[in-house]
Order: C-alpha cells, then structure tokens, then sequence
C-alpha cells in the first residue's frame, strides 16, 4: 500500500496549461477570479490533469495541481515511444485523432495535446484536433483517447490467437 509521502516522492512534472481570468462588477468595483487547468506527468506512462477555481491566482494553480496528481493515469500501451494503434474520439465538441508515427517523427500535435503526450512520455506520434478549440475539451478528449489505448498482446489475447 502506497501512501501519500510515497506519491510525492516520486518526480512528477508540472505545468500550467491554461489560466482564465473572469470579472465580476460589484458595488466597489471589478472583483477578479481565476480557474486554471494544470498538467502533471513523470514522462514515463503516468499522467494527470486538474482544473481549480480560486480568487487568487496561485491558489487556483495550487489546487488544480494537487487535483491533477489525485487524478493521475497510466498509460501502459506506449511501445518504443508511440502508440500500438490509431484512435479517434469525441468528447463534447472536440474531436481528436491520434495516429502512431515511425520513430524520430517527434510529436506532431497542437500546443495542449502536445503538452499532455510529451508529458506522458510519449515520443513518436501525429495528431489532429478537430472541432472545439476549448482546452478543457480538448484535454478531456487527449485523456479518453489515451484511456482507449490497448496493447497487441492484450489483443490478441482476447481473440483467443
């Protein structure tokens, strides 16, 4: 059993995806509120996002970290640094498409989806988001595709081969 001093110890990298600041007017002004959408990653298979709200900048990035590494997953299906298969999700209004690359490609994505593969460790790939252009979307939807990711021998082990 791990407990939480063994999960900090572990190097986890973080990294401030998106912040938005939103303004309410009151009676004595303009009062500011922030929400930030943070990434976490050890670039060998685990990652993690959060999302916060907070009144005060670091706070919101404070909490949407420690929601960020509450929700971390593992990746398993990385093979020689990309992904077994190709897959295409939807969620809400983003859809994306993941496609595995031969090594030495790099990673060919857009700004959030890159963040999140580089994160997760994952070297070779090319992606296409279509769609929404929502970062949280298009993180939520980067997540469920790499949730969709099955290895070969897992597989085939199904079919019975």
């Amino acid at each position: 059993m791990t407990s939480r001093n063994d999960q900090k110890e572990e190097h986890l990298e973080e990294k401030v995806l998106f912040v938005n600041r939103c303004a309410k007017v009151v009676k004595g002004g303009r009062k500011f509120s922030f929400s930030a959408l943070i990434l976490v990653g050890d670039g060998r298979g685990k990652v993690g996002y959060g999302f916060a709200k907070a009144n005060e900048l670091t706070d919101a990035i404070r909490k949407g970290g420690e929601v960020a590494r509450k929700n971390l997953i593992k990746i398993p299906a990385i093979e020689d640094g990309s992904i077994p298969h190709e897959v295409f999700v939807h969620f809400d209004g983003a859809r994306l498409l993941l496609k595995p690359a031969q090594p030495g490609t790099g990673v060919v994505a857009g700004s959030r989806v890159r963040s999140i593969l580089e994160l997760a460790g994952i070297k070779d790939i090319v992606t296409k988001s279509i769609g929404s252009n929502n970062p949280i979307n298009q993180v939520k939807a980067t997540f469920k595709a790499l949730s969709l990711l099955t290895k070969k021998e897992k597989i085939l082990q199904e079919r019975g081969s």
